[in-house]
């Protein structure tokens, strides 16, 4: 058994282009998030890069082409906003990736990063778990806030004046969005007790509520709705709204004030996403079918059909439109790093420096399975041309999740070590309709791993996978069920790879974060007193001792979602019986945003595969 520690700031000396292999560069090649652009100053935008080796908030000036870092922590930043104005930003400030902590904003044109111009955006705001935040164009912000004693609140905080608590409730709710008058404060709430589906409910910002849109009471399932956006017109009081009232999650537009709800019947097969056009005249949709998203543009109202949006082959994973009507968007391929595009053709955002090297592209494959028809992702090494190969079942976490035709540097690094790799989509994940995604509830993991089960047999049968050298691996929820998988089909797999994973469900329900517990609550229909007999069934401690592969754990130190403690407790079960293990702890939370540490998991995980596996 090997016991490693790490810290992401340790000093890595940076190797030269000749000396880092191609798995390597991807991870270190510099990449961008979608400029998010400030609505009533639209050439100011804030995006995320990796450019310093740590994903951090970075300020743009598009009229002038300046970019400037905003934020600089040991363990990086994502969280950020712009103001309507362009004039302020917000960003979310928690303790080595704990996920607890408090808003902070500084000026857009305040110069370095860090320090003297970052002061509390919400004073008098205790820290917390972040749950939603919209600002409005009078400075006005309507701010969410999930702890473990007061569950979710959420509070009005005007320029100078203390913050105002207009909801509480024990139960998860959220932040929607702040209409553009500033008059309606669009909520996301649980409060039937059901995490995977939220009602809606629109307040004033005295906390009176307006109207109520609730599709979990009187149908034989409930239904999940989610806020898409006001219109972003002065005046508009119409929503847009996310339901699934046909199976699949498809957009509304909701009038809470007139009291109307005007149905968009898109003949467009699979998921349908979407967000205002600048003007409130169109939508931008954003269609996912088959683990591939595409573009369209339409307009409610009008007899006509949508209109393609014209993207390459692959996953769009955000778009916007802009105020000129040209459309922005991020887009990947398995086989080709990610981009920043314009329908113009232009390239909107390229970071400087050494670009990610190409990797193999994906196929389909649909598998028979206990709950329907399984769809799993497979990419192939280049050589040898024929199988069968060590093969890794890399799993999606969430679970409400899915792997697409995207960009990943993880199973291209696999790939290009001669492994296959396969993603399966198992029932839980999105992308597939609500009865896909509802299915795994009571039964957690055991169902998902039924799944994973039948692509594994089609994997040996159909020549592509070496049964004497089958990898489970995942992160998450991903890493839950490599654990789950690795005691309940011990004759099943060679190696197990499991990183921030839930590992003792009972513990990790008790430390986890407040809405995770509500997730854990409808998965399992209540709490480890009220069902014990679930969660000792879903739990991986359970099935410890029947374990005979050779087992990789990494965990975060400061992991709100998959706590330490109950990693430990699994760990100290393999350590009693002495079983092949070995873990890696480092100081981060949940996963890394720093891309050292993250070339490091990679790299112990590759070694620990070829000591084990040959």
């Amino acid at each position: 058994m090997t016991e490693i520690t790490g810290s992401t700031t340790e000093s890595v000396p940076a190797p030269t282009t000749e000396s880092v292999p191609a798995w390597e560069q991807r991870f270190r090649a510099p990449r961008v998030s979608l400029p998010d652009w400030a609505e009533d100053a639209p050439d100011r935008a804030l995006f995320v890069s990796n450019a310093t080796g740590t994903y951090e908030l970075y300020a743009w000036d598009r009229s002038t082409g300046e970019r400037r870092q905003v934020t600089d922590r040991p363990n990086g930043t994502t969280d950020g906003i712009l103001t309507p104005d362009g004039e302020t930003i917000w960003w979310f400030d928690d303790t080595d990736g704990d996920e607890f902590g408090v808003w902070m904003r500084r000026p857009f044109d305040a110069g370095g990063s860090g320090g003297a111009a970052d002061e509390p955006a919400a004073p008098g705001l205790e820290p917390s778990y972040p749950a939603g935040l919209a600002i409005g164009r009078d400075g006005t912000a309507v701010v969410g806030r999930s702890t473990d004693e007061d569950g979710t609140t959420i509070h009005v905080v005007r320029p100078g004046a203390p913050p105002v608590e207009i909801y509480r409730h024990r139960e998860s709710a959220g932040v929607g969005d702040l209409s553009h008058d500033g008059t309606l404060i669009a909520l996301e709430h649980t409060e039937h007790g059901d995490a995977m589906h939220s009602a809606l409910r629109v307040v004033r910002p005295d906390g009176t509520t307006v109207a109520e849109l609730d599709d979990t009471k009187g149908g034989t399932q409930e239904l999940g709705l989610s806020v898409l956006g006001f219109a972003p017109v002065a005046g508009d009081t119409r929503l847009l709204v996310g339901h699934q009232r046909r199976g699949r999650w498809e957009p509304m537009i909701w009038d809470p004030v007139a009291g109307t709800e005007t149905d968009l019947v898109l003949d467009l097969p699979g998921d349908v996403g979407a967000e205002w056009y600048p003007d409130g005249s169109a939508l931008l949709i954003v269609h996912g079918f088959e683990a591939r998203s595409d573009l369209w543009r339409y307009e409610p109202g009008s007899d006509s059909a949508p209109v393609r949006v014209e993207t390459p082959a692959g996953s769009v994973s955000d778009a916007t439109a802009r105020p000129d009507g040209t459309v922005e968007y991020l887009w990947s391929s398995a086989a080709q790093p990610p981009a920043v595009r314009s329908t113009t053709g232009a390239v909107v955002l390229d970071p400087p420096g050494a670009k990610a090297p190409a990797s193999v592209p994906v196929e389909d494959v649909w598998v028979d399975g206990p709950g329907g028809r399984i769809h799993a992702l497979v990419q192939r090494p280049a050589a040898p041309a024929e199988g069968p190969f060590p093969t890794v079942f890399e799993i999606h976490g969430g679970p409400t999740w899915h792997d697409s035709d995207a960009f990943a540097s993880g199973p291209a690094a696999w790939v290009d070590h001669g492994f296959a790799v396969v993603r399966v989509n198992y029932r839980g994940s999105t992308g597939y309709g609500r009865a896909w995604t509802d299915a795994l509830k009571h039964r957690v993991g055991l169902i998902e791993l039924e799944d994973i089960a039948a692509v594994r047999e089609w994997a040996v049968k159909s020549g592509l996978a070496d049964p004497a050298k089958l990898v489970l691996a995942g992160g998450s929820w991903g890493g839950y069920l490599t654990l789950l998988g690795l005691g309940t089909q011990p004759e099943d797999w060679a190696l197990g790879l499991a990183a921030v994973p839930v590992a003792d469900y009972v513990t990790a329900y008790h430390d986890e974060m407040e809405a995770l517990k509500a997730m854990d609550r409808t998965l399992l229909g209540g709490t480890p007193e009220e069902v014990p007999e679930r969660f000792e069934a879903s739990s991986p401690l359970t099935y410890v001792d029947a374990v005979r592969a050779p087992v990789y754990i990494s965990a975060g130190v400061n992991d709100p979602r998959c706590p330490i403690r109950q990693v430990e407790n699994y760990v100290d079960r393999l350590k009693a019986r002495q079983a092949v293990h070995e873990v890696y702890r480092y100081d981060a939370g949940h996963g890394s945003l720093v891309v050292e540490e993250r070339i490091k998991q990679v790299r112990l995980e590759l070694d620990f595969a070829r000591r084990h596996l040959g």
